[in-house]
């Protein structure tokens, strides 16, 4: 059998970077690379075990044989061993017999850089690469306007596994399959942007993908990684953009992953205080250690780079900010300056979010953090974290926690549902209700309004009404645009067999239709971060439990006046303020009879009389419908 030839792909230039924790392209080095070498075809390996006293490529090409195919370790203090095996090609299974220098452990470990694994429950590593060829250069061309901050930016958030299955054959999609069915879904609801819960391999079906143990690779649990790039692609070639949920928070400790890898703490931080979570009971990087960092910002690029992704939506931030994050006292210790923050982990975000915009200025990065961590989407040069985004923990629970109350108990929460406007412009705001919201007994959107079946629909309406003219970029989960009555169950899919009932097919025109307002109204997204682009009219009358404001494009006269009546009640000659004269012309009403709302609305322009209101030199009076919002423009 072939033996181990020395070779390398690293020059003292790659290592360095990498000892330094600023090599950003460490997949291209480490891994399983299929080359020639003096002639011969076969695969080089190298993986960084700077514990290890031996390392050995086992699999099927050596039945896995631990010592037939020693690599060989670096003379330069780098921990790497690496080595080219002869005659192994594409499709080879393996994994690294590694044994601790220091207490003889043996561990049996999957490749942190390999690009594709053995479907679960299987865990082996595969050789592999690909010859793709995109057919997305037009565009990535055009990324850069569909991804700006001032673009419309409507996200449908997608758990692969269980949006839609074969149900005669009881599988998932695949993803040629999700390449025809989801695409065309999303392309036809008007979304502009697809997030994927993440894709990159995990062992249990049950975290959702949350617990990574293949960084590199898709899930083969939907088929191979070309087949996830055509997915991309056709996602690209209809005009929407995909984000990935990418967790760079914490990692699972099963015994193929990268806990323990080397029989020591070498991707996660050894002090259990930092590097164990205990709610989630797995195990937290260490963000302290140079190659850790640049083996995570290599991973947040690979998928930038390799597989064309337009954002990384990043999960968990707040966890990794924190020291004391969900521990009591005694269970962490502070910085040494005195303080609750994690320093290391602040400047890993900086020093991410730097290289992410450095190399792919069309991108995003948006944060899931959920307290009041300050500057989280500023750039690092003003002191901040430099994502484009941030999701609006608090806006979402306000918002649900408002709709949840009978309409008749609003006028005594009026601030619930206007307090997110005194913050609302400190950061990128996301607007986000996402799958956390739709799980672990919260239940579903729908089921949490109050009234009988027709007020719980109008109130579904008038919330993601009230969601698009926020200031801020949308996202929603799935089965959220139908009307869902149960709560997300990851082993099945989105009920679909609603859409046969009227109030669902109803409702998921009525988001279509909200999507399409909000991508042909400039009004409602180009000043979406700034204080220029939402003005109040009026967040004080809590007796009728109803706000009205002014969303406000580049161009004066694309600005359009927003009225969100929250009661059952239809108020007629309803009196709002405005700052210029001429007509209010009504685009939009979620009241609407093709909705399946009651059909009450102002049919015909109304005239703006010169009478003050509201601190206003102008007025005028409409009708609003009930449970409802009203979108008008000026003529």
């Amino acid at each position: 059998m072939a033996q181990v030839k020395s070779f390398s792909l690293f020059t003292e230039f790659d290592i360095n970077l990498f000892k330094a924790g600023k090599h950003f392209r460490l997949y291209e080095k480490f891994g399983s690379h299929i080359v020639t070498v003096d002639g011969i075809d076969g695969v080089y390996f190298a993986v960084w075990a700077p514990s290890a006293k031996q390392v050995s490529v086992i699999g099927d090409f050596n039945f896995w044989t631990e010592g037939e195919h020693q690599l060989n370790v670096r003379w330069d203090s780098s921990g790497i061993w690496e080595g080219f095996i002869p005659l192994v090609g594409k499709g080879t299974t393996y994994k690294y017999k590694i044994e601790n220098n220091n207490n003889g452990i043996k561990t049996e470990k999957a490749d942190p850089y390999a690009r594709r694994y053995e479907h679960p429950p299987k865990t082996a590593s595969i050789v592999w690469d690909d010859s793709y060829k995109w057919k997305d250069k037009s565009w990535l061309k055009k990324r850069k306007k569909h991804n700006a901050i001032d673009a419309p930016y409507s996200v449908y958030e997608v758990h692969l596994g269980s949006w839609k299955k074969n149900v005669e054959e009881n599988r998932f999609l695949s993803y040629y399959e999700l390449a025809d069915e989801l695409v065309n879904y999303v392309k036809d609801m008007n979304f502009t942007h697809v997030e994927l819960m993440p894709i990159m391999e995990f062992p249990y079906d049950p975290s959702w993908g949350y617990q990574i143990t293949g960084y590199f690779a898709p899930t083969s649990r939907f088929g191979y990684p070309e087949e996830f790039k055509y997915l991309v692609d056709k996602l690209h070639q209809n005009d929407i953009g995909i984000i990935l949920d990418w967790v760079p928070s914490h990692f699972p400790e099963d015994a193929h992953g990268l806990g323990f890898f080397d029989g020591s703490n070498l991707y996660e931080h050894p002090d259990p205080k930092k590097g164990y979570h205990q709610d989630w009971k797995s195990l937290i990087f260490n963000y302290e250690r140079n190659e850790v960092r640049s083996f995570l910002i290599s991973n947040a690029v690979f998928w930038l780079d390799q597989y064309h992704a337009d954002g990384l939506r990043v999960d968990a931030v707040a966890s990794m900010l924190f020291l004391d994050y969900s521990r009591e006292d005694g269970e962490w210790e502070p910085n040494i300056y005195g303080g609750r923050e994690n320093l290391a982990a602040i400047s890993f975000f900086k020093e991410l979010n730097e290289e992410v915009y450095a190399s792919f200025p069309d991108v995003q990065t948006i944060a899931e953090e959920s307290t009041a961590f300050p500057m989280v989407s500023k750039p690092t040069f003003v002191g901040g974290l430099g994502f484009g985004m941030k999701w609006m923990m608090g806006w979402m629970h306000d918002t649900l926690e408002y709709f949840a109350k009978d309409p008749i108990y609003r006028k005594y929460h009026q601030n619930d549902i206007t307090f997110s406007l005194a913050y609302a412009f400190t950061e990128n705001f996301m607007l986000p209700l996402s799958h956390d919201e739709v799980v672990y007994g919260k239940n579903s959107i729908l089921g949490r309004l109050p009234g009988d079946e027709w007020q719980r629909f109008a109130n579904l309406r008038l919330l993601y009404g009230y969601m698009f003219t926020h200031p801020g970029t949308k996202l929603l989960f799935m089965g959220g645009e139908l009307g869902q009555y149960n709560e997300w169950n990851f082993q099945e899919s989105v009920e679909w067999n609603l859409l046969d009932f009227k109030p669902h097919q109803d409702t998921l025109n009525y988001y279509k239709a909200l999507n399409k307002l909000y991508k042909t109204t400039p009004a409602l997204y180009e000043q979406g971060f700034s204080q220029d682009g939402f003005e109040w009219i009026s967040y004080g009358d809590h007796e009728n439990a109803v706000i009205s404001y002014i969303r406000k494009g580049y161009k004066e006269k694309e600005n359009v006046v927003v009225v969100c009546n929250m009661t059952p009640a239809v108020l007629e000659n309803y009196k709002i303020g405005v700052k210029t004269k001429g007509k209010l012309e009504e685009i939009f009403n979620s009241d609407a009879e093709t909705f399946g709302g009651s059909g009450i609305s102002n049919k015909k322009a109304i005239t703006i009389k010169k009478d003050a209101w509201n601190g206003k030199p102008f007025s005028a009076e409409i009708t609003l419908a009930p449970l409802a919002v009203m979108v008008f423009k000026f003529k």
